[in-house]
């Protein structure tokens, strides 16, 4: 049976299907339900293997980028996605879901949920629209990233600039192994901190990004897709799905 993927949605939203797709290509079975009917049906996430939150403009940014979005989920869904960590549910944010992520808590470390990083406006003042260069953390305990070098993932977003909201919490999340991606030297977009683009909880299992691994699922989404050895081998973003799939499977297979 393929595992089940929640992919939550709500006004802005705007690359849900895409985000499926990848995890469509990656072996998952996937279900979008909007925020509204989650709150009237909190118990439908217990269903799910994995969890997913789409990049876009939910509710047009208002405030802050993935503010609102993120204040309806910690008062109405934090308990059900506290339970759904705890029994080792994969979850992904990407770029809006990076930034409703960590504005409810559910990074750096779900198990306090309370926010301690954010993502700020660009230094250049300006929404950034294009491909960047990553790198990802060896060390770190993400298993969304296990396997990957040195690639190329495109971005979209006015704020992206990661700031710890103080050294100490950079110092931890060092410690705690959970930086998972850096803009390589010399492309770093948008003034983040220590070069990250990526974070994921203490269990590796939550991942929070700027760049969007579900754009670059095919060889033909890179701009450079005839490079030598570019249609033969996998393509950077799908690899994460595959990873998050296989480790749900395996969990799956051995109990």
């Amino acid at each position: 049976m393929k595992p089940r993927t929640l992919i939550i949605r709500t006004a802005g939203t705007n690359c849900d299907v895409e985000l499926a797709h990848a995890f469509e290509l990656a072996g998952a079975a996937t279900e979008t339900i909007h925020l509204n009917r989650l709150i009237e049906q909190p118990q439908l996430i217990d269903g799910f293997d994995l969890i997913g939150f789409p990049g876009g403009f939910s509710y047009g940014d208002d405030i802050a980028a993935g503010r609102i979005f993120a204040n309806r989920i910690r008062h109405h869904l934090m308990q059900p996605l506290q339970q759904a960590v705890e029994r080792g549910v994969p979850m992904i944010g990407i770029c809006n879901g990076f930034q409703v992520m960590v504005k409810m808590g559910l990074l750096p470390d779900p198990r306090k949920f309370e926010q301690t990083v954010t993502l700020a406006d660009n230094t250049c003042g300006r929404f950034i629209d294009r491909w960047v260069k990553l790198s990802a953390a060896p060390e770190s305990v993400c298993i969304w990233t296990k396997g990957l070098g040195e690639f190329d993932l495109p971005i979209a977003h006015g704020e992206g600039r990661f700031t710890p909201g103080s050294e100490q919490y950079l110092i931890q999340l060092r410690e705690n192994r959970q930086i998972t991606l850096r803009y390589t030297a010399g492309d770093n977009p948008n003034g983040s901190v220590d070069d990250i683009a990526g974070i994921c909880d203490p269990s590796g299992l939550v991942l929070g990004l700027m760049p969007h691994p579900e754009r670059f699922c095919a060889a033909t989404n890179h701009p450079r897709w005839t490079a030598p050895g570019r249609l033969t081998s996998t393509p950077a973003g799908l690899q994460f799905f595959r990873n998050a799939v296989e480790h749900v499977s395996a969990a799956a297979a051995s109990v």
